[in-house]
């Protein structure tokens, strides 16, 4: 039976931030690991912290994949503590999916008003 559209199993890509490898300045830092293929429909997943993100006092990073925030909204240092998990906006809703436009797109985390001077984060991002 040929299938198309949505594939019947679901995956989980993981990209990863660290400072010490990656740097902190203001702008886009396309993350380190998986690429989603052309098509993807990313359903859900979180942000681990591994090490607490700090930076001058109005530093925030979002995350991306196809549009400005469209995984996470700016999250300001307070809520990047180490081990703390954060919420992406694709929740398992239709509303918040998103899908990808071509092969081999990241998330890129954006980080902005001030620079960073630590941390360290995974993104999980489950997609069909």
């Amino acid at each position: 039976m040929e299938r198309r559209g949505l594939e019947p199993v679901k995956r989980v890509a993981y990209f990863e931030y660290d400072f010490s490898v990656d740097g902190g300045l203001i702008g886009d830092i396309t993350l380190r690991g998986d690429s989603f293929p052309e098509g993807a429909v990313i359903t859900g997943g979180m942000v681990h912290v591994k090490a607490a993100c700090a930076g001058g006092a109005s530093a925030s990073i979002s995350l991306k994949v196809e549009s400005a925030t469209d995984v996470m909204a700016a999250t300001a240092m307070a809520g990047m503590v180490t081990n703390a998990l954060l919420d992406v906006k694709p929740d398992g809703t239709a509303a918040n999916a998103v899908r990808t436009t071509e092969n081999g797109r990241k998330v890129v985390a954006t980080i902005a008003t001030a620079a960073l001077t630590a941390g360290k984060f995974v993104v999980a991002l489950e997609y069909l």
